[in-house]
């Protein structure tokens, strides 16, 4: 019996990747972060990365994302790149594709319990301390580099001197653009595409939310897509309330995802990212995994057939969204 044609075929690794937001930090908001982290000392962490990127490897995953603010998500990237000789500096070689960001500026300390673990600041004099700082982390150049949570409000689509740097960076190869967060991501995101610098827009990629539970943003997505740029899509399992921690207590993972999980015999955050590899305009949806485990599951996507249809009555207000991931705890 053919598949229907309402429905979605399994997806190509290809279309996956690893972001390091809770990988190179102690403290991060997804939820049950501090049991994936038994050990936060600094070596301990770097083995615990080094072996979901070995795992992420080995399951043919080849774009990896990380940011300044991922406290020391660059450098565990950068090191593991090196020791695995995946990428040699000034040159990517098996079809690996390294991201970052700039933006955020990590000041936690090493810290779970520190009162702020970020600070935001859009301006050209951060953008031109964070490069050289992203440059000797890696050892080499990303190919991707992104305004982190770029929003209108910081007016950084308008600053005149990050958008010049920006282009001679895309000028040199380095393919630039923005990520977004908040209910106003598709504002966000369609400003950027009318960017210009002397006639043409320097930026060609997204990373933005997109979830079963917040899609607001999808209709934009598609535009840029058709514009050309590359759609990357992160928080597909919205922060763990889209996993089996959502199934106890610690979320609320709706029961058609839960249902859809138990009938195609994987976990929730599987369907998610299933939903979300389901997208025509989506590029690249990364895994946000701490554990070999948690990979592990999110690479059941892979062999999970969806109907898009089934979900979309799954969304959110997304004030309502975004005001509930604001209160979720750092830990």
């Amino acid at each position: 019996m053919s598949t229907p044609p309402s429905f979605v075929r399994p997806a190509d690794v290809s279309r996956l990747g690893l972001g390091l937001a809770a990988l190179g930090r102690p403290g991060y908001i997804n939820l049950g972060h501090a049991a994936d982290l038994p050990d936060t000392s600094l070596d301990a962490m770097r083995e615990q990365a080094w072996a979901v990127l070995d795992a992420a490897w080995d399951a043919g995953l080849r774009t990896y994302d990380a940011a300044r603010s991922y406290g020391l998500a660059e450098e565990f990237l950068g090191s593991w790149l090196r020791a695995r000789g995946h990428r040699p500096l000034n040159g990517a070689v098996d079809g690996v594709r390294i991201g970052s960001k700039w933006g955020y500026t990590y000041v936690a300390g090493w810290r779970t319990d520190a009162a702020t673990h970020e600070v935001k600041s859009h301006d050209a004099a951060t953008l031109e301390r964070q490069w050289p700082e992203t440059l000797a982390a890696l050892d080499g150049s990303p190919d991707l580099y992104l305004i982190h949570s770029a929003t209108l409000e910081t007016g950084v689509l308008d600053n005149r001197a990050v958008l010049e740097r920006l282009a001679a960076l895309a000028a040199s190869g380095v393919r630039v653009g923005l990520s977004t967060s908040g209910p106003r991501q598709a504002d966000t995101l369609r400003r950027a595409l009318e960017v210009r610098v002397d006639g043409a827009n320097p930026l060609s990629v997204v990373q933005a939310t997109w979830n079963v539970l917040e899609p607001s943003v999808g209709p934009a997505l598609a535009e840029a897509h058709a514009a050309g740029w590359m759609v990357v899509i992160k928080e597909g399992v919205a922060n763990g309330r889209l996993t089996t921690r959502g199934l106890t207590g610690q979320g609320d993972v709706p029961p058609a995802l839960a249902a859809i999980a138990r009938e195609q015999d994987v976990t929730p955050d599987a369907v998610a990212l299933a939903a979300a590899l389901a997208q025509p305009w989506a590029d690249v949806v990364l895994s946000g995994a701490t554990t070999t485990g948690q990979l592990a599951d999110n690479l059941g996507a892979l062999r999970v057939t969806v109907d898009p249809a089934e979900l979309t009555a799954l969304a959110q207000l997304p004030d309502a969204y975004w005001i509930h991931r604001s209160g979720l705890a750092w830990n």
